[in-house]
């Protein structure tokens, strides 16, 4: 999925309004001229772009330009770009984001004069055109399309042939000459505005057209004749006025406003919304809204509409790529209503449109400089660009395209690396399925179905039928695929819950692909042999009948169909790297993978560490890129048969020389796992982070458990019962855990100090030059660390002497008290590092507890009292200050003071440019993020780069 944010953002747990960026001025243009037809644009010479113009609410597309994107939204800025470059663009205009941002703030209708302003507009349009809007003998159509400054795909409303009535629809047909192209269009309008404008669900007029299709005996759309169409059209508008209670509006002007109401309103239905939470969009910004003269694919044979790519968006390959169909309008190929043809047939059908088609991708993504998603029509054999944009892409496709964007000569190494959002990456790291396994399945006969292979990846999961059915299964824990004959994009709730889907109808360029390729989601789409039926929840393929809640393999590699579940093995990447099962020679994608992160390394100041607490996570933690390990839980080193049997004794011990004795057992544990450790990571710097959990943790409370330790303690059960009570804690997170533990028994601490300076001198000794950091946690005053650190300095001596060697290491602290980050001046005078776990720094600063906030974050999100899950990505202004705080006063007492964060805020983008920002040493995260965080701090200093330069 893509992430959005800017260098001087920073995220916050609690909602509070956005300061609107500054607009830039744009630079000098010259337009060419473009003459082609009376439903082309004659474009006027804009030798400037003058203030006024960033004033107004309405822009033709010949006063705009890519440059005032965040005034004109992202397709309304491409239209005016690609009108600006003489390209066959239709006229129109742009309601802008800020007429949308009045309209949002208004409340109660449309901003003042702005209606006005839009009748001025249309009358430039029909002098463009050569027809009149309402015209009753050749009327103007026109579609109106919502446009985002960022692209948010299908998230938001469209009215096509906007504009029709009894009386118009009458001149449709005489000025077309073909009746039932003008019906066809009428029932698209009314179908589209009752859904889009009036709130009637879109599947209430599908249940009519089937109907139709039914009752006259045919399965297609295109095969219901005018008759057909006239009596659809008109149980349609009787649909519209029952639900209503009012008759559907026939006056032109009137339904133009409500549809230019509706885009505006649409900014804030719940699919719009749930896109910007998954991709971080501000809800500040508003969208435009596009009106624009309609050309029609549906208006016979030598029509056709489409969509394509100047690249493979799922694979990157440098081809041009795309579906069409014709006659037809662009609703139905995006969404997936008929299955459609390949851009390759387009040059058998209409080999002049394709030739200029193919020379104009050139053109744009000369232009723009990146790959283009292009949406075109041909009207009678013309052809006519209805958009551009950057085309979203999967993963695997946003390295390749950039790498080789920047081998043809086309971009830089920065551009390259800004091309690929860090979380792209992780969509790189995705399981396939066991390769024996698939032959299995092969074999037997479970293959049952192939359709287009949309989004790449191996996804195994029960299925479900409906997006709300996925969103409940995956609460509880379950895998699932979604079937559906088509998503929309009400389903995106659904789909984020989702392992993959599987369509029956659609192509690549349709919703399930689009959303599989941004959301790194494994998609099979267009399996048209596919029959689903809702109702019994079943859908059936080749003799097969799967159910809701049997197993579904789908690989989005070959675009097969699996019954029943298969095995997922590492990516190809993880292969290399980790399990050393693949030579990097037969591996394409992690050669890309690797050298765009060389790259990335050569330009990000912060290093980048990783959590890890044993031989095998920091052997894995290595082939991903870390430079040392930033957190070791040595509490994860008691587990297992024959520790925590140690560690279980210890705390139950009634005095010292108890719990002493039983430290001895633990002590060559401990020392034969942290000198693993150090073998593993060679010269890199290992921190370790003294005991943190509090003791009841490691004590079983199912009486079975219980019943088994009491036995091997030679203890009664009552008394075993009555210690575990004895620990119990009302708010174990801020009770007796951390360096407390460690200050009323420091024995505990002596023992785990021994243990890593004991294994740092033994493996020192067999050469390696170790750098042991040992990090005190929970400290919230210099008090408890100065006792803590004064154990562990007297400890270190003895066992230096004792092994006659010495080793360099350093003593902090982990900051997760706010009081410690406030007091950091004082703590610094002896801690030689601070490392931040912003986890229960998030925690104690909210004072919001992560295992219980699950019954109203959500809550807060969807309802705009906050903006993100704050243990996900850092509250930049509430415990980022915290942390910019300590560090700012450590390093008044201690400049040389080491500064990083650990947690799983190490691994988000947007968390690590916070910490490039301010200052930080390092970032720490699991093996599995790494990647992503060594490109975002690549990413922080671009972006203040772009930003010292603005």
């Amino acid at each position: 999925m893509v992430s959005v944010s800017t260098p001087d953002t920073d995220t916050d747990f609690y909602a509070t309004p956005r300061p609107r960026t500054r607009r830039p001025d744009p630079p000098p243009v010259t337009d060419k001229l473009f003459d082609r037809s009376r439903r082309a644009v004659v474009v006027a010479e804009v030798p400037q772009m003058p203030q006024t113009v960033m004033k107004k609410r309405v822009l033709s597309f010949s006063e705009g330009s890519a440059e005032i994107k965040d005034l004109m939204g992202g397709k309304g800025a491409n239209l005016a770009e690609m009108t600006r470059l003489g390209l066959p663009v239709p006229a129109g205009f742009t309601v802008t984001t800020k007429a949308c941002l009045e309209y949002l703030e208004k409340d109660d209708g449309m901003p003042d004069g702005l209606m006005d302003e839009v009748k001025g507009a249309l009358t430039v349009l029909e002098s463009q055109a050569g027809q009149r809007f309402g015209d009753p003998k050749d009327p103007l159509l026109v579609s109106v399309r919502s446009g985002a400054v960022v692209s948010m795909p299908g998230m938001m409303d469209t009215v096509l042939n906007l504009g029709l009535n009894e009386e118009t629809v009458q001149g449709l047909a005489q000025s077309s000459g073909d009746g039932r192209f003008a019906y066809d269009a009428y029932r698209r309008f009314v179908t589209m505005f009752g859904d889009v404008v009036l709130g009637i669900p879109h599947a209430r007029f599908e249940e009519l057209l089937d109907d139709k299709k039914a009752d006259r005996g045919v399965e297609e759309d295109v095969d219901l004749d005018t008759d057909a169409l006239r009596e659809l059209t008109h149980e349609m508008i009787a649909l519209v006025e029952a639900e209503t209670g009012r008759p559907f509006p026939s006056d032109p002007m009137q339904q133009l406003e409500e549809a230019i109401t509706a885009v505006f309103r649409s900014w804030n239905n719940k699919r719009a919304i749930t896109y910007r939470k998954l991709n971080r969009i501000p809800d500040g910004l508003g969208t435009a809204v596009n009106v624009q003269m309609m050309v029609f694919g549906n208006l016979g044979d030598d029509c056709a509409t489409g969509v394509a790519f100047t690249r493979d968006p799922a694979s990157g390959e440098n081809r041009f790529y795309g579906e069409f169909l014709p006659n037809a309008q662009g609703e139905d190929v995006v969404a997936g209503t008929r299955t459609p043809h390949t851009i390759s047939d387009l040059k058998k059908e209409f080999p002049e449109a394709y030739d200029e088609l193919v020379s104009i991708s050139r053109t744009l993504e000369a232009h723009y400089k990146d790959m283009q998603d292009i949406e075109f029509t041909i009207m009678r054999g013309k052809l006519y660009m209805l958009q551009t944009r950057t085309g979203k892409r999967t993963g695997m496709a946003a390295v390749r395209i950039a790498l080789d964007m920047l081998d043809e000569g086309v971009i830089d190494e920065e551009t390259c690396l800004r091309r690929v959002a860090p979380d792209q990456l992780n969509q790189l790291l995705r399981p396939v399925f066991d390769p024996k396994e698939k032959q299995s399945a092969v074999t037997s006969g479970r293959i049952i179905a192939k359709g287009l292979n949309a989004g790449p990846g191996g996804a195994t999961g029960r299925v479900v039928f409906t997006a709300d059915e996925a969103a409940e299964w995956h609460k509880r824990g379950e895998k699932v695929i979604l079937v559906r004959h088509e998503t929309s994009p009400e389903d995106i709730h659904g789909m984020h819950a989702s392992e993959g889907f599987l369509t029956a109808r659609g192509g690549m360029t349709s919703h399930a692909a689009l959303v599989a390729r941004q959301m790194g989601k494994v998609c099979v789409a267009g399996c048209g042999a596919v029959r689903i039926d809702y109702q019994a929840k079943a859908f059936s393929v080749g003799g097969h009948v799967v159910r809701e809640g049997e197993w579904l393999s789908l690989d989005g590699f070959t675009g097969e169909v699996i019954k029943g579940q298969l095995t997922t093995l590492p990516s190809e990447v993880v292969q290399v790297l980790v399990d050393k099962t693949l030579d990097a020679k037969d591996a394409p994608v992690y050669t890309r993978f690797a050298r765009l992160l060389d790259m990335a390394d050569k330009v990000r100041r912060m290093r980048v560490r990783a959590n890890a607490d044993q031989p095998d996570q920091a052997i894995a933690s290595i082939a991903f890129g870390a430079e040392g390990i930033g957190l070791c839980r040595t509490e994860h080193m008691f587990f297992g048969p024959g520790k925590i049997e140690h560690m279980q004794e210890m705390i139950l011990s009634e005095d010292e020389t108890q719990r002493r004795k039983a430290l001895m057992k633990l002590l060559p544990i401990q020392r034969d796992d942290f000198a693993g450790l150090f073998r593993a990571m060679g010269a890199r710097p290992v921190t370790i982070r003294l005991l943190d959990p509090p003791l009841h943790e490691f004590l079983p409370h199912e009486e079975r458990d219980q019943r088994e330790l009491a036995l091997m303690m030679d203890l009664d059960l009552s008394v075993l019962r009555i210690r575990i009570e004895g620990l119990r804690e009302a708010n174990p997170m801020l009770g007796h855990r951390g360096c407390r533990l460690g200050i009323t028994y420091p024995e505990i601490t002596e023992m785990q100090a021994r243990a890593i300076l004991e294994a740092a001198c033994i493996v020192k000794k067999e050469g390696v030059e170790v750098k042991p950091e040992i990090m005190i946690p929970i400290v919230g005053s210099a008090a408890e660390f100065e006792h803590q650190e004064d154990v562990v300095r007297r400890v270190a001596e003895q066992v230096f002497k004792e092994k006659r060697t010495r080793v360099d290491y350093l003593v902090g602290t982990m900051i997760e008290i706010p009081r410690a980050a406030l007091t950091a001046d004082e703590i610094a005078e002896r801690a030689e590092f601070f490392s931040f776990g912003t986890n229960d720094l998030t925690q104690t600063t909210l004072g919001v507890s992560r295992d219980d906030a699950g019954g109203f974050l959500a809550y807060y999100q969807e309802n705009g009292l906050m903006e993100h899950d704050p243990f996900a990505t850092i509250d930049a202004r509430g415990v980022g200050r915290l942390v910019e705080t300590g560090t700012r006063l450590g390093r008044q007492t201690r400049p040389e003071l080491k500064v990083g964060i650990c947690g799983e805020h190490g691994g988000d983008p947007d968390s690590v440019k916070f910490c490039h920002r301010t200052g930080l040493d390092y970032v720490s995260c699991s093996p599995y993020r790494l990647p992503i965080a060594r490109l975002a701090a690549a990413h922080a200093v671009l972006e203040e780069k772009a930003k010292d330069h603005a």
